[in-house]
């Protein structure tokens, strides 16, 4: 799922981005004066300069082209980014470790018949639409797992993601590095007691929605919403790797590894 590296690299051509807030403008104009910025498509580095969210985009925007991604917090949550100084940054650059985090990819067939493909980091929601409860059947490869599950609803998380919404709902926070993903409901009813499950990165889950028209759900990519689904099959993509740079002793290993024990 993941990999560090100490190896080190030269980043000369540096492609700032920004949130777009005044902080993130801010830096964004004193770090591009004093190490200049190039065109994303000409660089040996991204930084990505706001929160989480940002970061989020940034590996959207970047998936599939290798490009290494250094995000320095000038945001409100900056579980994903480093801290933000001006001072140093290629040598910060060169002696940073490497995440490798593969996406899941959703594959969602709405109630007309429409068939949507999305990529997540975090995580895969589907949620309900309506006052009522959704009602869902899941499958794992293709084997029947949980006959019907009546919950708000229910998501799968990757490691990098299951600290984010995941973690909100009860889900279990896995290490970066454990071939796992994690499948968690959402407000589940009935069955009352089942907290979820721990399943092989190569699993393919299947998640059927039960009576859709009556209750009907929406599948959540990340910040990709697809209404009204009638099925969804989410596994993890592990064709593409997404390239986090963190500084020593900041690695996103490490920050999941704190977060269970509250730090």
């Amino acid at each position: 799922m993941s990999r560090e590296s100490a190896s080190p690299r030269r980043y000369d051509r540096i492609a700032f981005l920004s949130s777009g807030t005044s902080e993130a403008e801010q830096a964004f104009t004193a770090l591009a004066v004093r190490y200049g910025n190039v065109k994303p498509e000409g660089a040996d580095v991204i930084v990505a300069l706001g929160g989480d969210g940002l970061m989020l985009q940034t590996l959207h925007q970047f998936m599939g082209s290798g490009k290494p991604i250094y995000g320095m917090n000038r945001g409100s949550v900056g579980f994903l980014m480093n801290e933000y100084q001006e001072n140093a940054l290629r040598e910060r650059l060169a002696a940073a470790q490497t995440s490798i985090v593969h996406p899941l990819v959703m594959r969602a067939l709405t109630t007309a018949g429409e068939t949507v493909t999305a990529r997540a980091i975090n995580e895969v929601s589907l949620l309900r639409q309506s006052f009522q409860a959704a009602k869902m059947r899941i499958s794992i490869d293709g084997t029947e797992r949980m006959r019907e599950l009546v919950a708000d609803g229910v998501l799968v998380a990757t490691p990098a993601g299951s600290t984010a919404y995941n973690f909100s709902v009860n889900g279990p926070i896995v290490p970066l590095g454990a071939p796992l993903v994690a499948l968690t409901p959402i407000s589940a009813f009935r069955p009352r007691h089942w907290r979820g499950a721990l399943l092989p990165e190569t699993a393919r889950v299947a998640i059927d929605i039960l009576e859709p028209d009556k209750r009907p759900v929406n599948a959540v990519a990340d910040h990709f919403e697809t209404k009204n689904v009638a099925r969804v099959e989410i596994e993890l993509d592990q064709a593409t790797g997404l390239v986090l740079l963190h500084d020593p002793g900041h690695s996103l290993d490490e920050r999941i590894l704190r977060e269970q024990f509250g730090n």
